[in-house]
């Protein structure tokens, strides 16, 4: 039913009253209310109010969107915001996130309850975008400060930050510049208004001046607290990724359901075999179906034991594991040709407790159709009634029992769950074959295989195929069949330059997911200039972002230049320049991943569902969901559950998973973590008129990168 908004103001005793709140003598009782863990979201539509909401989305802590553009929307009043459960009052939500610090009209009566609300309660708000003006505890712009572009600024982490909601940093907040022709960051800087209790907590230098005006601050007033933001962003840009934790963080007091963590796994994929090698004249890949009628020499590329020395000693360096997806064909044929050597399997295997290990199949064979290749693309086999001829139960089981085999007489510590098939297939490939091959989810039971490796490029989301379920990975633009860097920019070059340029114009045929080049790289040094730094920030936006899913690359990027090093010495190293010790690259193996995923999308399920239970009273937080889903919360450090310690520590807190038998939970906070306590009963200031319309410029894009399948 559509509910009509209030347009009359309410006196203060009229919104107590409609609050079910103690009046007069009864502020001596002692009964702490119910704050229950939701957010209440106010959304304009615009990026900034979209950026908190994915940032709770992949946290899996719980909200409730009111889209301000809708006319069906429900009215924010009292009875919206609180009520009275078993006698206790009830706040509905915890924190209130809006567009700005006031979108709504002047003298708003949704304002007026908004204000009251957080007043009684003690609810903290988050201005996701404002102007800078008095109203939000800051001085104009006009007034000494700086409203414009902020592109390439260094910001801080000021002191109160670090020892605040953004202790997870090192201190630096830089903002992006991808492009010289779009401005990425609009922001206002400002100084704190003259008698404002205003605390910045990330800052940067105001143009021409030897001031600082704040980005992001709290400002306390009429028994409020406000986390006022006044620079644009979205979703994606790094500067918005490192400070959503903190923006959580803060609105939460640190006590909310869901968890978020920095994820970074890396797949090397053909390991003991050898990869064909782009040839730069024939821009096709000689041994491989992109060149036709055998066309071109194959010239193959495998490690070498200095290869795996180098590897060993860089994961020490940079605290990091491997996970080898091996072929054992690649070792039984160099040792065939040689007369039973083969160093590279000899040192891997000296070496095997440095790696995870990944079984990929005995000889890397395409399990899915049977490959017509005398065509360009490749087809489907069919049968003559037009069937699909598909690759057989017992041929897929063989690549895998064989390979597991082999691997387990070499001792390799293998995980029997796992499985990565050449090039993902078996599952569906678009367009030539969309469907799994039918004999895939038997042979994988076959096998016990609960956990199989997907493209996230074709198969983004985890789904089972029979008893396994997929774990998407992310391809890397380090190609499979470049070994030098020339090799690698050559042939990005081909792919991404026009057919007038000299490149194949696949970019032209794909202008929606794929973007042309506006010149062709140099390939002397076209990789470290362009594409390092690219495939970097792509890379590094996934960690930033609370996604465990794995990268992939190819043995062949370890080899002769080590291709893959450069990115990611980026990404490692771009993480740990900005993030505190406290807050670490988490390295998962398949299987932990896989069992991540699982775990979030059950929890996800029971949340839009309206499964999970979870509030707050004084320090006891009781969560109740369906059992047999596991619950995730974030808490302060000492928490206990059931008298032992709650969760792993991270960024400051504590979470983690805990499975549900369907009975409440109780987690018991520190005595330190106590609720902040309710203010007094201050009159509402004035719901003064709407912040101005803000500049949102367009942001930045995200770009889908083609990848050549292997």
């Amino acid at each position: 039913m559509k509910r009509t908004i209030r347009t009359t103001a309410l006196t203060v005793g009229g919104l107590i009253a409609a609050l079910a709140l103690p009046t007069g003598a009864a502020h001596a009782d002692t009964t702490a209310p119910r704050i229950d863990l939701r957010v209440l979201l106010v959304s304009d539509g615009g990026p900034s109010t979209d950026a908190i909401a994915a940032e709770l989305d992949a946290a899996g802590t719980p909200y409730t969107e009111v889209d301000l553009n809708r006319s069906d929307r429900p009215t924010i009043d009292a009875g919206f915001l609180a009520d009275t459960v078993d006698g206790r009052p009830r706040a509905k939500f915890q924190a209130v996130v809006l567009p700005d610090d006031n979108p709504f009209a002047s003298g708003s009566a949704e304002m007026a309850a908004l204000a009251a609300y957080e007043q009684t309660y003690a609810i903290p708000q988050v201005d996701a975008y404002t102007y800078a003006r008095p109203e939000a505890g800051l001085q104009y712009p006009v007034q000494g400060g700086y409203s414009g572009s902020i592109d390439g600024v260094r910001a801080d982490v000021t002191t109160a930050g670090k020892a605040g909601p953004f202790g997870y940093l090192n201190g630096v907040v830089p903002f992006e510049d991808n492009s010289p022709t779009v401005s990425e960051s609009y922001a206002y800087l400002s100084t704190p208004a003259a008698g404002a209790d205003f605390t910045p907590y990330v800052d940067a230098p105001i143009p021409g001046t030897s001031k600082r005006g704040s980005l992001v601050g709290e400002y306390r007033h009429d028994g409020r607290r406000e986390l006022v933001v006044t620079f644009v962003y979205n979703q994606y840009q790094e500067q918005f990724r490192l400070l959503a934790r903190g923006i959580v963080e803060w609105m939460t007091g640190g006590v909310h359901l869901g968890a978020s963590r920095s994820y970074f796994a890396v797949h090397v994929d053909d390991v003991f075999a050898a990869d064909d090698r782009w040839d730069t004249q024939l821009n096709c890949t000689p041994g491989d179906i992109d060149c036709t009628n055998g066309a071109g020499t194959p010239r193959p590329i495998r490690m070498t034991p200095a290869d795996v020395d180098y590897s060993t000693a860089w994961q020490k360096g940079h605290h990091f594991t491997f996970d080898l997806a091996y072929n054992g064909v690649g070792s039984v044929d160099q040792r065939t040709d040689n007369n039973g050597v083969d160093e590279l399997a000899d040192k891997l295997i000296a070496d095997r407790n440095e790696f995870r290990w990944v079984n990929h199949t005995f000889t890397h064979a395409f399990l899915g159709c049977e490959q017509d290749t005398t065509v360009v693309p490749w087809r489907c086999s069919t049968t003559p009634d037009g069937s699909t001829r598909w690759v057989s139960r017992s041929t897929i089981s063989d690549e895998i029992a064989t390979n597991r085999a082999w691997g387990q007489a070499a001792g390799l510590p293998l995980d029997n769950s796992e499985l990565v098939t050449g090039e993902h297939s078996g599952l569906k490939v678009l367009p030539q074959q969309p469907d799994d091959n039918p004999n895939l989810a038997p042979a994988l039971a076959d096998n016990k295989v609960t956990w199989l490796a997907a493209d996230n490029s074709r198969d983004p989301g985890p789904r089972q195929v029979g008893a396994a379920t997929t774990v998407p990975r992310y391809p890397m633009n380090v190609f499979y069949n470049a070994g030098h860097a020339a090799e690698e920019a050559d042939e990005y070059n081909w792919i991404y330059t026009s057919r007038a340029q000299g490149g194949s114009g696949l970019c032209e045929d794909s202008p929606a997911t794929t973007t042309c080049l506006p010149a062709p790289l140099n390939t002397t040094t076209g990789y470290s200039d362009y594409i390092v730094p690219l495939e970097t920030r792509i890379a590094l936006g996934h960690v930033l972002s609370d996604d465990p899913k794995p990268h992939f690359i190819h043995q062949s990027n370890l080899a002769e230049d080590r291709i893959a090093y450069p990115v990611l010495n980026g990404v490692l190293g771009g993480y740990r320049a900005l993030f505190a010790a406290n807050t670490p690259v988490v390295n998962l193996r398949m299987k932990d991943i896989g069992t991540e995923l699982q775990r979030r999308a059950a929890w996800q399920a029971a949340l839009q569902a309206g499964n999970v239970t979870a509030y707050r009273i004084g320090t006891t937080v009781t969560l109740q969901a369906p059992a047999g889903v596991a619950v995730t919360a974030t808490l302060p450090a000492g928490t206990q559950l059931a008298g032992t310690a709650f969760g792993t520590a991270y960024a400051g807190e504590v979470s983690g998973w805990t499975p549900s038998s369907g009975a409440p939970l109780a987690f018991t906070l520190p005595t330190s973590a106590a609720a902040p306590s309710a203010a007094a009963h201050v009159k509402p200031a004035p719901a003064t008129r709407p912040a101005p319309h803000s500049r949102v410029p367009a942001g930045v894009t995200k770009q889908v990168p083609y990848r050549p399948e292997h």
